[in-house]
C-alpha cells in the first residue's frame, strides 16, 4: 500500500500500529451489544446476532493476542514547492485537531 501511495505522488508522514486501541474498541462494542440484545434482535435474527457476537469477540482477541494489526499511515500530496502543510510532528497534529473540536464544541 506505501509503495502505491508513493508511486501515486503521496508522501508518507506517519504509520502508526492502532492493535491495543482496536482491541479495547472492540471489547466495548461487544459489551454494548450484549447490554442491548434484545434492541439488536429487532433488527436481526439470532443467527445472525451470534455470528456478529462472535465475530466481535474473535476480532477483539485476535488483536489482544497480536494475530491481526491495523495501521493508520498519514499521506500528503505536495503542493508544487514540494510542501506538505502539515503540522511537524504527532503532538502538533493532535493539538491542532483538539483545537479545532474545542471551537466546534463551544
Amino acid at each position: 500500500m506505501l509503495r502505491a501511495a508513493e508511486s501515486s505522488g503521496f508522501e508518507i508522514r506517519d504509520v502508526e500500529n492502532l492493535r491495543e486501541h482496536y482491541a479495547l474498541t472492540l471489547r466495548h462494542w461487544l459489551r454494548r451489544l450484549e447490554a442491548h440484545h434484545a434492541e439488536a434482535r429487532s433488527f436481526v435474527d439470532e443467527t445472525t446476532y451470534r455470528v456478529w457476537r462472535l465475530y466481535i469477540a474473535g476480532s477483539a482477541h485476535g488483536f489482544r493476542r497480536g494475530h491481526i494489526a491495523v495501521y493508520q499511515t498519514v499521506l500528503a500530496k505536495l503542493d508544487a514547492s514540494g510542501q506538505a502543510h502539515l503540522p511537524l510532528t504527532r503532538a502538533d497534529w493532535y493539538a491542532q485537531n483538539q483545537r479545532r473540536v474545542t471551537r466546534s464544541t463551544f
